[in-house]
């Protein structure tokens, strides 16, 4: 029997190759025979990069740069390997591929609650991952959008790859989406010279424009910070600032689906990327070659810390679903817990779904015993299988 497991982070719990781990060694328990090919997947958001380079027997490169309150953080990316058993791709391997979390140096997390304000913090150390990748040869970047405390449209991280953005006496933006309301001009004469020489794809799951009521700062600049006044500000600024990138002559993306993702970089990666917006969960999936490695699998395991509802809008489980049903393979789902509406991924043809949680209890109990609770349902859907064994 050949089992594939290809499950998604468990959220503040386990990595998706921890998960992937547990269930492996409960099913083995009852089933110690059986094929086991574990893939750990992601859906472009929080866990992305760590996913995908143990999916390919990658590596992490870790780096210094420029928070989004403009302070040295800590970040990091990753270089794909080349396969699941593959060895991490070299600076001087040209097919190598990036994974980058823009919420790694310009995340959320980066500012205390009390000190955010979008009309200050920038993307400027996105910018600096991508310039470090670049640096190393690297011509295919995956880019992941979501979890940023910045409303500044890549601004920053446009200026981090050497594109000026000017006032009107020729100076040099200061950070911040406030300071989007001055520019003036934008000169790319001088970006960085290997940024044509490279693909950028970018793992977007929103589809809201730049401006407007559904824009970047009416839906996503109160969760950083932003009061009504500073909404009203910022989309402003943004506008002006579509303005001045049309000025330039690049075409008009303001109103495209999944512009205002992450504060206005999706128009930023559009605009001075030339990059592909897509749903996460399709680049990770094609990324990794899921529909070659289940082929000719009788089950396949996904999972993610909550089932719910929404999972059937682009999550992993569902990414993974939509693989395995087009070849004819069965689906399980194992999740931390199943919200409201869980039921609606079997709706979609997953067969069953199983919530780990053996009994109530609190978040820090089941955060911290999520790696026995999954190997104890892995075991008893392996026990489940055996029964039909003769």
């Amino acid at each position: 029997m050949k089992i594939v497991i290809a499950p998604d982070s468990f959220k503040e719990s386990l990595s998706a190759l921890e998960v992937a781990n547990a269930i492996e060694q409960g099913l083995k328990q009852v089933l110690p025979d059986c094929d086991i090919v574990k893939i750990p997947v992601a859906d472009g958001g929080e866990g992305t990069v760590q996913s995908m380079v143990d999916a390919t027997g990658g590596s992490i490169v870790n780096l210094e740069v420029m928070g989004p309150l403009g302070n040295r953080v800590q970040a990091h990316y990753g270089i794909l390997g080349n396969g699941s058993n593959g060895s991490a791709a070299t600076h001087s391997d040209t097919g190598a591929i990036a994974v980058i979390e823009m919420a790694s140096a310009s995340g959320l997390h980066h500012v205390p609650r009390e000190q955010r304000n979008p009309l200050l913090t920038t993307s400027y150390g996105t910018g600096e991952l991508i310039c470090d990748a670049l640096n190393r040869g690297i011509k295919h970047i995956i880019l992941g959008l979501g979890g940023s405390a910045t409303n500044d449209g890549g601004a920053g991280m446009a200026q981090a790859l050497d594109i000026l953005l000017l006032d009107s006496q020729g100076k040099t933006l200061p950070a911040g989406g406030a300071a989007l309301a001055n520019l003036a001009r934008i000169d790319m004469t001088n970006a960085h010279p290997l940024l044509s020489q490279c693909s950028f794809e970018v793992a977007c799951d929103v589809d809201n424009p730049l401006c407007g009521e559904r824009g970047a700062s009416a839906i996503f600049g109160p969760q950083k910070g932003a009061t009504p006044e500073m909404v009203k500000q910022l989309d402003t600024a943004l506008a002006h600032y579509a303005d001045m990138i049309v000025q330039s002559g690049v075409a008009d993306h303001r109103g495209q689906a999944g512009a205002g993702a992450a504060g206005g970089m999706g128009l930023g990666v559009m605009a001075f990327l030339n990059a592909e917006l897509k749903p996460g969960v399709e680049i990770v999936m094609q990324t990794v070659g899921l529909a070659d490695k289940i082929r000719g699998a009788d089950l396949v395991i996904t999972g993610e810390g909550r089932i719910d509802g929404q999972t059937v809008f682009g999550k992993t489980p569902m990414g993974v679903l939509k693989q395995a049903r087009l070849q004819g393979i069965p689906t399980i789902g194992i999740a931390g817990c199943l919200g409201e509406n869980a039921n609606a991924i079997l709706d979609q043809g997953m067969s069953a779904i199983f919530p780990i949680i053996p009994a109530l209890s609190s978040l820090e109990n089941v955060l911290a015993n999520a790696k026995l609770n999954l190997c104890n349902t892995a075991r008893n859907i392996g026990a489940v299988l055996m029964l039909g064994k003769p």
